[in-house]
């Protein structure tokens, strides 16, 4: 009986928890959502102005976010590019082609990585990647959307490696040596077998890593040039992602400006959100043909 109370008490402990994280989760959504959509429930400000805009001007009253908006798909969109060839084929390296010391060190190292606060990586993109881009940029500027893409990419490798190798190692032992039992090559059974087997940990890989893209802030803030508007049209453009412009101007925002940050946060939520889904959507409909 004992052990039955015990049994029910640590079911409701951990209910409790769960329900604990989904309670902030929508709390924080909700207040959010409330003090974003109060300009444009209240008629203080035009939605369609707000998202549509090609400029944020808070001295002029002028808040639009869609170059923001841009500029933040673009910059995911090409870190995301680079870091997941670069992060499978790593991770492949590590988890199926190197010797054991030399595994274990480029882990620890991966992990290592993975642990540097984003402002140090803001910071060596601002003191070592913008120099380089400057000397040979067009427009004698290195903070720029290719700046960023590269800040982000540094950042975004080493959760993709890590979650690689986790699924990549996690992959029966039967199924090579079902490949090996064919007649098949150990490169082949890397490429066609493994790989395959392991495609749903890689798409949550990927997932995470598009989410840190999305969501990153100060190294961002440190290399985008942080325009009042324009659409980004080269790698050599200047850029201001929703998350830089929030931290850039939260801290002395009042009023309407405020407001405005809130829906700028909106705006954020919501795409990471639709993001979140449509990957999550095409993750189960890959293992649903496997």
């Amino acid at each position: 009986m004992n052990k039955q109370k015990l049994e029910k008490a640590a079911q409701i402990f951990f209910l409790a928890n769960a329900l604990l994280a989904v309670v902030s989760v929508l709390a924080i959504a909700v207040f959010i959502l409330i003090k974003g959509m109060t300009p444009f429930v209240s008629g203080q400000y035009s939605l369609f102005s707000f998202l549509g805009g090609m400029e944020w001007r808070p001295k002029q009253e002028v808040y639009g976010v869609f170059y923001m908006l841009v500029a933040s798909i673009l910059s995911t969109a090409g870190a995301i590019l680079l870091a997941i060839p670069l992060g499978t084929f790593t991770a492949i390296y590590i988890s199926l082609f190197a010797k054991p010391k030399v595994s274990s060190f480029l882990l620890a190292a991966v992990e290592l990585l993975s642990g540097i606060p984003s402002v140090i990586f803001g910071i060596v993109g601002l003191g070592w990647i913008v120099p380089r881009l400057m000397a040979i940029s067009p427009r004698a500027e290195g903070k720029s959307l290719l700046a960023v893409i590269l800040v982000l990419t540094m950042m975004v490798l080493p959760i993709v490696v890590s979650l690689a190798v986790t699924a990549l190692r996690g992959v029966p032992d039967s199924y090579k040596e079902g490949s090996y039992a064919l007649g098949a090559s150990y490169t082949y059974t890397v490429f066609k077998v493994v790989l395959p087997a392991a495609k749903s940990g890689l798409a949550a890989a990927y997932i995470l890593g598009i989410g840190r893209a999305l969501g990153e802030t100060m190294a961002v803030m440190l290399v985008a040039g942080n325009p009042a508007g324009g659409l980004p049209l080269s790698l050599w453009d200047k850029v201001r992602p929703l998350t830089t412009n929030i931290a850039l101007e939260m801290s002395y925002s009042v009023g309407m400006h405020q407001q405005m940050l809130f829906s700028t946060g909106v705006v954020l939520l919501a795409f990471i959100i639709l993001i979140n889904l449509i990957l999550n959507r095409v993750r189960k409909l890959g293992d649903h043909d496997k």
